[in-house]
């Protein structure tokens, strides 16, 4: 492998990671994966695995692996939306200039209900934004 292993490496799992220490100082030469702990980015709760004490140092690096991995689902959640907008766009584009009687028979309704559904919480979010400012 080239350069230099990190110390930690995070499995994500759905809520969170397992988290192993690495350790390539064996006879064997050999990477070797501890599993020290499991952790849930949704309520910030650490386990240690087994009858494990969590150093300082592990804490930190689990730390700012947590708030690294918020901001990128954060981030992720962001570009998600902006390409419901492009779809929504490509989607009216689809409306106006391809589709078949049937095909919007079959999408109509669902369409509708759903834009009506967002449209009630955007118009909702957006007054109390107004009322707070």
């Amino acid at each position: 492998m080239a350069g230099e292993l990190p110390d930690y490496y995070f499995r994500v799992r759905e809520n969170g990671a397992a988290v192993f220490r690495i350790d390539t100082e064996n006879r064997q030469r050999r990477i070797e994966m501890d599993q020290i702990a499991v952790v849930n980015i949704r309520n910030g709760e650490v386990k240690p695995q087994g009858d494990r004490t969590l150093s300082a140092a592990d804490m930190a690096e689990i730390k700012a692996w947590m708030a690294a991995r918020q901001a990128l689902l954060a981030a992720r959640d962001m570009d998600d939306i902006h390409r419901a907008i492009d779809y929504l766009n490509l989607t009216t584009q689809w409306v106006q200039s391809k589709a078949s009687d049937d095909q919007l028979e079959d999408v109509t309704d669902a369409l509708l209900l759903a834009m009506h559904d967002l449209r009630s919480v955007l118009v909702r979010k957006k007054a109390d934004r107004l009322m707070q400012g």
